[in-house]
């Protein structure tokens, strides 16, 4: 199989660059190149930004694909680019959309690809959205050959999986987790999430890959498991190897008080209970089974991130904040009390 990756070295991406690294694919990656020592040595490098379409269409003049994958479109100009540089040139594109796009508050908590898509609590969502409408018009219309993967939350062993971080990244709340600090947990914690390991991911969406099922398709990839916001914390704090000191803050407040977009990432992600069927994954990709357990798999990522400081990004000013929202919490409740 011959391939073309935009991006490929990010979270979602590097599992599956390294699977087909390991199966001798014929793999490309369209980047800047900022990523490319952490890339396998037989996958080929096309250094150039994407949104320089002149010099993207010169680097892939005499190259075909059998399937080019994009993970890092946001808008529908940026799939519009995309069609007018790889329509004919390829069997197969696969867009990276997001189960956030799904119907938020949801009608039902076990989420299908049949699930409406409609998240009025968040830009990004309505983009991927748009995206979608964009491509499937291609496709019915002019044939464009197009693949809709939906992931949910995925992550690799570069950064700890969270419901509320600050603007740096998750590192600010492991840090307050080993200062035995207490931490803020969205909600009362006991809504479900589902967190997927990178290397599942790949797995599903590798065997997407030259599918000729899986065209004019959207299909959704992540873990069957099931956990509670509470439990994900505790896990993180088992594997850091503290007691956990949780805080639990209802998410609207957290939206209101934040100069963050938690609206979005909470309101319309991860203060819904969300249970997904993959059905259709198994249906298209038979062998298919997610087999990192959360709480292995974190296990992993704090022994990662702790060895390499270089994914410890302090973050004083969210940690300034989480202070001052869990005082004016306790403010509030020691009011009522005494009132």
């Amino acid at each position: 199989m011959k391939a073309l990756f935009i991006g490929g070295t990010g979270t979602i991406s590097s599992a599956i660059t390294k699977q087909l690294s390991d199966k001798g694919c014929e793999l490309y990656l369209l980047n800047r190149g900022n990523r490319s020592e952490s890339v396998p040595v037989n996958v080929n490098i096309l250094q150039a930004d994407i949104n320089d379409e002149e010099r993207v269409s010169q680097l892939i003049r005499e190259l075909n694909f059998d399937v080019v994958a994009d993970f890092i479109a946001f808008q529908p100009a940026q799939l519009a680019r995309d069609y007018r540089l790889f329509q004919g040139k390829t069997k197969q594109f696969i867009f990276i959309s997001s189960a956030s796009a799904y119907q938020k508050p949801l009608s039902d908590y076990r989420i299908t690809e049949g699930t409406p898509l409609s998240n009025p609590y968040w830009e990004y969502s309505r983009n991927k959205i748009a995206c979608e409408e964009y491509l499937m018009k291609k496709y019915r219309e002019d044939g464009f050959p197009i693949t809709i993967v939906r992931p949910s939350h995925t992550f690799d062993e570069r950064s700890i999986p969270l419901g509320v971080h600050g603007r740096n990244g998750s590192w600010q709340v492991a840090r307050r987790m080993l200062d035995n600090k207490p931490v803020i947990i969205h909600g009362d914690g006991t809504s479900l999430w589902t967190m997927t390991h990178s290397s599942d991911f790949a797995k599903g969406f590798i065997g997407l890959m030259g599918n000729i099922h899986a065209i004019g398709e959207s299909v959704q990839i992540t873990s069957d498991e099931s956990l509670t916001w509470n439990q994900i914390y505790e896990a993180i704090a088992d594997a850091l190897g503290v007691k956990l000191q949780a805080v639990h803050v209802s998410s609207e407040f957290l939206a209101a008080c934040s100069k963050q977009d938690f609206r979005g990432g909470l309101l319309g992600d991860k203060a819904n209970s969300v249970v997904f069927d993959n059905s259709k994954l198994k249906r298209l990709v038979p062998d298919f089974v997610a087999t990192t357990r959360f709480d292995q798999g974190i296990k992993q990522t704090v022994e990662y991130v702790l060895a390499h400081p270089e994914y410890q990004k302090e973050d004083p000013e969210f940690d300034i904040w989480c202070d001052k929202v869990i005082q004016a919490q306790q403010a509030a409740l020691a009011f009522v009390v005494t009132e």
